[in-house]
């Protein structure tokens, strides 16, 4: 009869999942009892720290709504969310770096011309421009390609998070098509860092263990064309001070943009500058292969980073 001790214990719960159907999920339970069973044996886990690790998680379950994902929060802090997408992409073969999703994909964008301006209500902003163009991995344009943006205003919030989206509608996001050379262009205005959501069980942990919340300013783009593996990427803002610690770790060398601000009294496209304003350019690189583009992370929006 199998002795239930701390040395017998993790195989004996191992084997119970041997005459799991899927081979996947039997591989995976296995992998994670191993795992959690090596931490409390590591660590000498306290009955006073399982619980408040039980806790926790309860107060974390709580806190997730149709528009809140804590759990997706938890997991981006941590570190994990970076790292699944890490494994899933570990030969890029000169494509461009890829990074977290996000939580504030809506779904496909509205196509809109080249040029247009995806922040027009935004009347406190600092104008930018950007100019972009999507290849192969070897440099040759890819036409008709659907690119979707999408980005924080410079208060902070993205347009899903605010409470009238569903009468003003988008805000900083759009999907545009690229033309024979593999060019897209649009204006918009100058994203800013700010904090993910800290009204909860991960703000508690990030406050306790004196992390700030920050994000670097970014925009994202979700590049689909046929043939080619979907890239999910952020190009962030060269110059914040957040590049270096960004909380959800999403941040690498590749992605950082130089912005240039210019005094110009016209953008590359004829528009009139009133103000100085900033020009963003970025070239993205495709992997040929396939996939599925991701769909929204929750439904109309999960606050996470």
């Amino acid at each position: 009869m199998t002795q239930f001790s701390e040395s017998e214990l993790t195989e004996a719960v191992v084997e119970s999942f041997d005459a799991t159907p899927d081979a996947r999920a039997k591989f995976l339970l296995q992998e994670l009892v191993t795992s959690l069973h090596d931490y409390v044996r590591k660590t000498g886990l306290t009955f006073e720290e399982w619980d408040y690790a039980i806790d926790f998680l309860t107060r974390t379950g709580h806190k997730c709504t149709d528009i809140r994902q804590e759990f997706i929060l938890l997991s981006d802090v941590l570190g994990v969310s970076m790292l699944v997408d890490a494994v899933n992409h570990r030969d890029r073969a000169g494509a461009t770096e890829t990074t977290v999703l996000g939580p504030f994909y809506v779904g496909e964008h509205k196509v809109m011309p080249h040029g247009t301006d995806i922040s027009p209500r935004n009347q406190t902003g600092e104008k930018m421009f950007v100019q972009s163009r999507v290849t192969d991995n070897h440099g040759k344009p890819i036409a008709g390609v659907p690119v979707d943006v999408w980005h924080a205003d410079n208060d902070g919030f993205y347009d899903s998070q605010k409470p009238n989206y569903d009468e003003t509608g988008p805000s900083a996001r759009a999907r545009f098509v690229t033309d024979a050379d593999g060019r897209f262009t649009f204006r918009t205005i100058l994203p800013c860092s700010y904090p993910v959501p800290t009204d909860g069980p991960v703000g508690e942990m990030l406050l306790q263990t004196k992390r700030h919340p920050m994000r670097p300013a970014h925009v994202h783009f979700l590049v689909n064309a046929k043939g080619y593996e979907p890239l999910i990427t952020h190009v962030f803002i060269g110059g914040d001070k957040y590049l270096e610690s960004d909380v959800v770790f999403g941040v690498k060398d590749e992605l950082i943009a130089k912005v240039e601000q210019r005094n110009d009294p016209a953008m590359p496209d004829g528009t009139k500058a009133a103000a100085p304003w900033h020009l963003m350019t970025y070239e993205f690189h495709l992997k040929p292969g396939g996939g599925i583009a991701p769909k929204p992370l929750g439904t109309k929006v999960v606050e996470t980073a």
